[in-house]
């Protein structure tokens, strides 16, 4: 293995988008054609039940941006970071085949199974094609795993923007400007073009203003925002995201926040192709049987739930049966919108891991180390002694030691990188904050899409209680359900309680993404296309098991022995919910591969059953 060590960063990006190049040409096409046999003369729900609020066809690439977003959280940047303390080679491979094998599937399968079910929820889709006992179930499941993931995001979200007023300011003015993209793209006849350069302009004049105007201190007091406000903001705009019209806000600003966060991972590459930066991570780390301090557990099964949203994710469910299947005018774009922004996504992954495996050994284990851990730490491992980390945080301007969670090593690691670059070596504090700031934004355009997702589900639920909850126009309704969900995961993160739960949301994460794998086999069984199902069943199958060994393995290593018996006691129930829906529906495969007689459902296709739409 040690033939491994020292490769050069540019090796690893060109392996990426060869293999993801030829994963799209080959496979994401064999899925769109084969799999999931997508016409783009069938009806999608945007066409169909169009209503200018929620139901809107949408310009492929600018659903792309919205979906991208989206999906696109703090995800692919923390999880491949904090994988590092593994080695580089553990994390590359799983997102490279993760993602192609796995999440890809994943998405695509989950937003065709949405877009022939009129763009209704995971749960609704489980209740027609299983069962309505594990819809419910599925739905709760899903409601739980979904407050805890807007929670714990909105925590990441504060945590990079507290202190970080250029960050806020340039968070702030994505706002207004998603309002005017928003207006000219809906108003402005083949206005596309013209809305995507000036949203460009105006974001490109916000980051470098903003950087300027933060330098005169009486404007950098007033966005020099406590924990508490940033919340109540966080929260405020979860709720306007979730009731304004998608064209309005939402869509434009993840499709504006794409810009940046794509051109942001594309300034990386071309710095890592003009720098070559070495990678100083070992392939292999001595933590790969555990005992690390940033990852306890050992790199199976620990590495398929840290790494999440990079590979495969279950939040992605989420926005795949939520906002984008009400947008998509053609079913063949799913190819496009569902593989293409899982591979992006993947490619953001690798880069995240290779900024933070250009760091010394020693100041990446110093970054992500508590303070209180970190002498015990280099008392047993001398050779991990921090190397350039005073260095960094001189010319940085913050005490790097410490600062766990992901987030600021990458950050350090992409100013690294950029800080080789001839000239540079002056605003290395400039690369710092920038991407502090790009962080933020790329956690926030999750947020919104995510409680509008929220309220799309408890609408659903509610309806079947109060059918009135079922009209997505009945205004109302959209309110109070947007007020109970958004204070649900807003109170949580005021209080702070939701701390001491993120830890479950890798494990009900990863259940969520195998759980959308195995329903949406369910239907590909049910439309007669068991031998293609296959594509969706056995990584679906793989995840669940990884989960569950993962899940058994948090509770008996590291809750019960820390007294932590709430979270025991979650991550438990969030098994067994899951457990329950996976038995079900094994065996409705099983019910459904025993059935030879064959109907015409609405699309024309011949199927197994007949289920509602």
């Amino acid at each position: 293995m040690e033939f491994l060590n020292g490769v050069n960063a540019l090796t690893l990006v060109f392996v990426a988008i060869l293999v993801f190049a030829i994963a799209y040409r080959f496979y994401g096409i064999f899925l769109a054609n084969k799999v999931l046999r997508l016409n783009g003369n069938n009806l999608t729900p945007a066409v169909e039940f169009s209503d200018g609020k929620d139901y809107v066809v949408t310009n492929k690439n600018v659903l792309f941006g919205h979906h991208f977003a989206a999906i696109a959280a703090a995800g692919p940047l923390v999880g491949p970071v904090l994988a590092a303390q593994f080695g580089y080679l553990p994390g590359a491979l799983w997102i490279l085949i993760g993602c192609v094998l796995g999440g890809g599937v994943h998405d695509m399968v989950v937003l065709f199974a949405s877009v022939r079910h009129k763009g209704q929820s995971l749960a609704t889709i489980a209740s027609k094609e299983v069962g309505k006992g594990t819809g419910v179930i599925a739905g709760l499941a899903i409601l739980f795993i979904l407050i805890l993931t807007l929670a714990g995001l909105s925590l990441a979200c504060i945590s990079a923007m507290h202190e970080a007023s250029w960050s806020l300011f340039t968070v702030i003015i994505t706002m207004p400007i998603a309002v005017i993209m928003g207006l000219i793209m809906r108003y402005g006849k083949d206005k596309i073009t013209f809305a995507s350069i000036l949203g460009g302009v105006l974001l490109i004049a916000g980051i470098i203003g903003g950087n300027e105007l933060m330098k005169i201190k009486e404007v950098s007091d007033m966005f020099n925002w406590n924990i508490k406000t940033i919340s109540v903001a966080i929260t405020a705009y979860g709720f306007l995201a979730s009731v304004l019209p998608v064209w309005l806000l939402l869509v434009p600003r993840d499709y504006l926040s794409t810009y940046l966060k794509i051109g942001t991972i594309l300034m990386l590459a071309v710095g890592v192709i003009f720098v070559h930066p070495t990678l100083q991570m070992p392939a292999i780390t001595q933590f790969i049987n555990g005992g690390g301090p940033v990852i306890g557990g050992a790199v199976l099964p620990f590495i398929f739930i840290v790494i999440a949203c990079g590979a495969i994710s279950g939040f992605h469910a989420v926005i795949a049966t939520g906002t984008t299947p009400k947008m998509l005018g053609n079913e063949k774009e799913i190819l496009f919108v569902g593989y293409g922004a899982m591979l992006v996504e993947g490619f953001v992954a690798l880069m995240a891991l290779i900024a933070a495996c250009t760091l010394v050994p020693g100041d990446y284990f110093a970054i992500n180390t508590p303070k209180e851990m970190y002498d015990a730490f280099l008392a047993q491992h001398p050779e991990l002694a921090a190397v350039d980390l005073q260095h960094f945080s001189e010319r940085i301007g913050v005490d790097l030691h410490g600062r766990t969670g992901g987030a600021v090593s990458l950050a350090v690691g992409m100013a690294h990188i950029f800080n080789k670059i001839p000239f540079m070596d002056d605003v290395m504090a400039y690369w710092y904050n920038f991407a502090i700031m790009f962080e933020a934004v790329f956690i926030l355009t999750a947020i919104d899409a995510g409680t509008r997702v929220g309220r799309f589900f408890l609408q659903e639920m509610l309806g079947n209680v109060y059918p009135k909850f079922n009209d997505k126009n009945w205004m109302p309704g959209v309110i109070i359900c947007s007020l109970l969900f958004t204070f649900s995961w807003g109170y949580l993160v005021y209080t702070g309680n939701v701390s001491s739960i993120w830890p479950l949301f890798g494990i009900s994460n990863q259940l969520l993404a195998a759980c959308g794998l195995i329903v949406c086999t369910t239907m590909l069984i049910r439309l007669n296309r068991k031998k293609y199902a296959l594509t969706s069943a056995i990584p679906g199958v793989f995840m669940a098991i990884i989960t569950f060994w993962a899940g058994y393995e948090q509770i008996k290593n590291i809750y019960l022995p820390k007294g932590q018996y709430l979270l025991s006691f979650l991550a438990f129930l969030a098994m067994v919910l899951m457990l329950i829906v996976f038995v079900n529906t094994f065996k409705k495969w099983s019910k459904l591969l025993k059935v030879e007689e064959e109907k015409v459902d609405f699309y024309g296709d011949k199927v197994k059953e007949l289920v509602e739409r």
